[in-house]
């Protein structure tokens, strides 16, 4: 059986007064897509913040000593603000030309954008480029906050089955938060079905309809895309 990488434990979450996350318990294994699911508001990101120690928190979250953790936020609001170039940007971590190559090469985004400025790139550029920051150092972890299912990472290949290639060549434990339900059964080996509390964890078999209406409301179908 794979190692235990994160273990949470009777996590909560309370800020200014509001209980945003109550009593979560659920553990991450080696190697794993873990997909988080959940409404609006349901506190899917302030999961993910509190995962990183960016807020305070109440209850156990224990990683693997000594792991390191890349995240992708949700698409930044002030990307025409930032006065840097992609080059620039990347050295705030601290690693060589050779790393921002290589890892630039591996999501297919050609090096002559290192000197453009970062205020210059469309939305779909900058996302890849915040992907690339978060693998630059060579995370063992990614936290992904709801990546855009229409972006291309390289020739056909969207982000979803960029990851599944991550997943699988560099071995990496993948979070994801998304609301895009086909995901479940493409990616994932768990879901995490939250709204505010932990309504589910578990393999993608037990998401059902049924249960996805109680998560979101409505009627919800599915359209299900196995593992080859």
């Amino acid at each position: 059986m794979k190692k235990i990488i994160l273990e949470v434990k009777n996590l909560t979450v309370r800020l200014e007064g509001e209980t945003i996350l109550e009593n979560l318990s659920f553990l991450v294994r080696e190697g794993e897509v873990v997909t988080i699911l959940g409404p609006n508001g349901a506190g899917k990101t302030i999961l993910l913040k509190a995962l990183l120690g960016l807020i305070p928190y109440e209850g156990k979250i224990r990683w693997k000593k000594k792991v390191k953790i890349g995240y992708v936020p949700q698409r930044l609001p002030f990307i025409k603000d930032i006065p840097l170039s992609v080059k620039e940007f990347f050295k705030l971590k601290n690693v060589g030309e050779k790393e921002i190559q290589k890892t630039l090469s591996l999501i297919g985004i050609d090096s002559n954008i290192l000197s453009k400025k970062i205020g210059s790139l469309s939305s779909g550029q900058f996302q890849r480029i915040l992907i690339a920051f978060a693998l630059v150092d060579n995370p063992k972890v990614l936290l992904f906050d709801e990546p855009t299912a229409g972006i291309d990472i390289g020739a056909e290949e969207t982000i979803y089955t960029f990851l599944e290639r991550l997943r699988r060549n560099e071995r990496i434990t993948i979070l994801l938060v998304t609301h895009d339900i086909s995901v479940v059964y493409k990616f994932t080996s768990n879901c995490l079905c939250l709204n505010k509390r932990l309504l589910c964890f578990g393999r993608p078999k037990k998401i059902t309809p049924e249960l996805l209406s109680r998560l979101y409301g409505g009627e919800i179908k599915i359209y299900e895309h196995r593992h080859d």
